[in-house]
């Protein structure tokens, strides 16, 4: 914990425990907007800075900070604030297992644990860094496009995807009643205390930052009837151009998508061994903590003792199930013609042509028809849209690979070769299985 916590602190480097890229100043700059032609760059508008500095704020569900206009004193408080949260996800990561728990050797392990891969940096993440990670790449993105960045930031930052959407509707609203009414001032004013700006736009992070990239700027005004000023969000009136540029913003909100971490299926060739079938899983494969899981064995070999003659097969089968859902992965082996093996990491609710697509991307000749054979001789149909856990392939298993016999004659009739198997660039890391 206290070296990831140094590390952040040095240069926001989160350090990956398995093989991977690291995220650094240079490293992670992010790419430009998909949806906007490359132009020259520029130093980051004022109103960049702005929803940089309010973006930090809302981390921590804070009052906004007073805007500073240093790139630097954004930068450095992003780390101060990201510190905080990477810190705590690692302490709570690296809790000692409850008094009695076996703790697993890292150099039995089948895998070293389960890995993320940052869509925005290609960064290679644990699972306690994916999402201070990803955070900060969004937050940085505000010096390259505050249109996007606060895009993301509404989509990704906000778990309660019924409120992204209330709030994606009103901001919409706004933007289309001032291009309907470019004129009228009141349609380009909003008053911050407002009942609906209140409980249904502002608890959503980004949101702020969004109207403030589109133009908006905080003003105090007074209010009649009042003595004291209000705050409200107020847009410079517009031109033509400049109203079909709101629009396209607006659409930009409403096709967000939340970015998330994406699984490293962490592919690794060993050669022929005695020892496929045994596997040692990290406690990322579970979804319980190592206390709960220890209280979840007791409890399950007690029940075993008690009821081993009166379960009927259809409720081992029911209780065999409820066991493999306490796993959010599953850890697969492919055993080649050659003897080889394929091993990747999967979740455990991917569906089947997601495993037929990574073996058949594995291979040199991939476009030739196999066949996978789970254990037991079930041979699995790459067309059904069966989740892994519901084909029996969950926590780890050991497949059979092979080729499809009929179109192997083909080819040796005509005087073909066999096939090559394995990717070059699998071959050359493979291991020896121990």
């Amino acid at each position: 914990m206290k070296k990831l916590f140094e590390d952040i602190k040095k240069d926001i480097k989160f350090k990956s425990a398995g093989p991977g890229k690291k995220l650094t100043e240079e490293t992670s700059k992010p790419v430009a907007a998909p949806s906007s032609s490359k132009q020259s760059r520029h130093a980051p508008s004022e109103g960049a800075q702005m929803a940089g500095a309010a973006a930090l704020a809302r981390i921590e569900q804070k009052p906004r900070p007073k805007v500073h206009t240093s790139q630097d004193a954004i930068r450095n408080q992003v780390k101060r604030e990201l510190e905080a949260e990477a810190a705590a996800l690692v302490e709570k990561e690296t809790t000692l297992p409850a008094e009695g728990s076996k703790v697993k050797d890292p150099a039995c392990l089948s895998v070293s644990g389960v890995y993320f891969t940052c869509p925005l940096t290609g960064a290679t993440l644990t699972k306690s860094q994916r999402e201070v990670h990803i955070k900060e790449a969004i937050l940085m993105r505000f010096e390259e496009d505050d249109i996007e960045a606060s895009v993301m930031m509404i989509h990704t930052f906000n778990k309660d995807r019924e409120k992204v959407k209330a709030a994606v509707d009103i901001i919409s609203k706004y933007v289309d009643n001032i291009c309907k009414n470019p004129s009228e001032e009141k349609y380009r004013k909003i008053k911050v205390s407002n009942k609906v700006f209140q409980e249904k736009v502002r608890p959503v992070e980004g949101s702020r930052e969004f109207l403030q990239a589109l133009g908006f700027i905080s003003v105090m005004l007074p209010v009649d009837g009042q003595e004291e000023e209000e705050e409200f969000l107020v847009l410079p009136e517009q031109s033509g151009d400049a109203l079909e540029l709101m629009k396209e913003r607006r659409d930009r909100l409403q096709r967000g998508e939340p970015v998330r971490a994406k699984l490293d299926r962490q592919p690794q060739a060993f050669r022929p061994s005695p020892n496929a079938q045994r596997f040692e899983l990290p406690s990322d494969f579970y979804n319980l903590t190592a206390e709960e899981l220890k209280k979840e064995q007791q409890q399950r070999s007690e029940l075993v003792e008690r009821n081993a003659m009166l379960r009927t097969k259809a409720m081992r089968e029911k209780e065999e199930q409820r066991e493999r859902r306490k796993y959010n992965y599953t850890l697969l082996r492919i055993r080649l013609p050659d003897g080889n093996l394929l091993q990747a990491t999967f979740y455990a609710w991917d569906r089947l042509p997601a495993l037929f697509e990574f073996v058949r991307e594995s291979l040199v000749d991939g476009w030739q028809p196999f066949e996978l054979i789970a254990p037991g001789g079930q041979k699995l149909q790459e067309s059904e849209e069966v989740s892994l856990v519901d084909s029996n392939l969950v926590p780890a298993a050991l497949l059979t690979f092979a080729w499809d016999a009929a179109v192997q004659a083909d080819i040796a009739a005509a005087g073909g070769k066999s096939p090559t198997l394995l990717k070059p660039e699998l071959l050359e890391k493979i291991q020896t299985l121990s």
